[in-house]
């Protein structure tokens, strides 16, 4: 039922963004609401209005792929939304909601990720908690906490709660409203997918209920795929730096990706990512000394 909820409210979300004169649907006086009605979107689609609203109000079940699609066409979705709305209009069988067992690192994945020695990187699981990290990505993206945590389940970092709740971390961001939408967006999709995860609704509800920004992005239904991108940063220890992240999807350990971090050559965030490498370095060797 969770899953039909989710349906229909993204469903209206997207009807809602579609202007009737942006699909040639003439508009007369005054709309109570701001986009479609569902009667016009189910002419759009060539489905029946009453199919339509009990799609909408979550009563009814699978919907079949020529529907998904008409309605895809319809909202004019991109490839994202038009995925998302896939995993919610055609959920997998629901399986008991035990809790899982913590998720693990692949001993040769955290190996990998610690000879990344001059490159930050981090082992992120389907939740976006860290299941690893390197010395540098530790001291980028987490320096005050302890580096060991992510080998502890029940307190390991997760970027989305401290991105929202972990003022810290949060600083870290110089454009803190892009990277929060950017988030929300990418675990929307990942809720979609995962819908009988038990503890990944257990972190959005936490997060809906103690951070009002994530809850205002949340009712916004954004959904996006973040595999790459830019980020901005102005770090405590060196300053502003501008990084390219890259998310390696791990095939033999679905959800699970390595998030890495570079700079571009010769310029200013190069040369602050090698001072903080520096730094990381002189540290280890003080405490080995």
């Amino acid at each position: 039922m969770a899953s039909r909820s989710e349906l229909g409210e993204f469903l209206r979300s997207r009807r809602n963004r579609v202007r009737p004169e942006d699909v040639g649907i003439p508009s007369y006086g005054p709309r109570r609401v701001p986009g479609l009605r569902r009667e016009e979107l189910a002419q759009l689609a060539g489905i029946s209005i009453t199919y339509y609203t009990r799609l909408e109000q979550g009563q009814s079940g699978q919907a079949s792929e020529s529907v998904i699609e008409a309605l895809a066409r319809a909202l004019a979705l991109d490839d994202d939304e038009r995925a998302h709305l896939h995993d919610l209009a055609r959920p997998t069988p629901a399986k008991p909601r035990r809790r899982p067992r913590p998720a693990k690192v692949r001993a040769g994945t955290e190996r990998l990720v610690h000879a990344m020695g001059d490159v930050p990187a981090v082992v992120l699981g389907v939740r976006t908690e860290v299941l690893a990290w390197n010395t540098l990505g530790h001291r980028l993206l987490a320096g005050h906490l302890d580096p060991a945590a992510p080998g502890r389940p029940a307190d390991r970092p997760n970027l989305t709660r401290m991105l929202f709740l972990d003022p810290h971390h949060r600083d870290l961001y110089a454009r803190w409203p892009e990277e929060a939408a950017r988030a929300v967006a990418s675990l929307r999709l990942v809720a979609g997918r995962h819908a009988d995860d038990r503890e990944l609704a257990e972190l959005i509800g936490e997060l809906t209920m103690r951070s009002p920004e994530f809850a205002a992005l949340w009712a916004k239904h954004p959904v996006a795929t973040c595999v790459s991108g830019t980020k901005y940063f102005r770090h405590p220890e060196v300053g502003e730096l501008v990084l390219d992240f890259e998310a390696l999807l791990l095939a033999d350990e679905p959800g699970q990706r390595i998030l890495t971090y570079t700079a571009e050559p010769g310029s200013a965030s190069e040369a602050a990512l090698r001072l903080l490498a520096t730094t990381v370095h002189t540290r280890q060797t003080q405490l080995t000394s």
